[in-house]
């Protein structure tokens, strides 16, 4: 059984920062964790970075310049470094494949407060 653990979120003021985790356990394909996901309060989920198979990185238009996705093979552990935190950066984030294959974990409640 595939799970997915998110961790490090919490609340912050206006343009500080915060790095998330992602673990994955299970017999899976652990590097086909690739992407990083959110939730704004009352929106639906949005896909905010992913690592292409070519190991290039794409982010959203509303995180680029503020966000970086990384990976750590020898850990199994997927990052997602958030920097200038805005307010409407508030959601619970999300790790998956891209395209959301597996089941979805808990989430990390990231807040900003302004």
């Amino acid at each position: 059984q595939v799970r997915l653990v998110e961790s490090g979120g919490g609340l912050v003021q206006a343009g500080g920062s915060l790095r998330l985790s992602c673990a994955a356990s299970g017999s899976i394909f652990k590097a086909s964790i690739n992407a990083w996901y959110r939730q704004p309060p009352g929106k639906s989920r949005e896909l905010v970075a992913r690592i292409r198979s070519d190991g290039s990185l794409v982010y959203a238009d509303s995180v680029k310049g503020r966000v970086s996705i990384s990976r750590d093979g020898a850990k199994n552990t997927l990052y997602l470094q958030l920097n200038s935190l805005k307010p409407e950066d508030t959601a619970v984030y999300y790790c998956n494949t891209i395209g959301g294959g597996y089941a979805w974990g808990q989430g990390t409640q990231v807040t900003v407060s302004s």
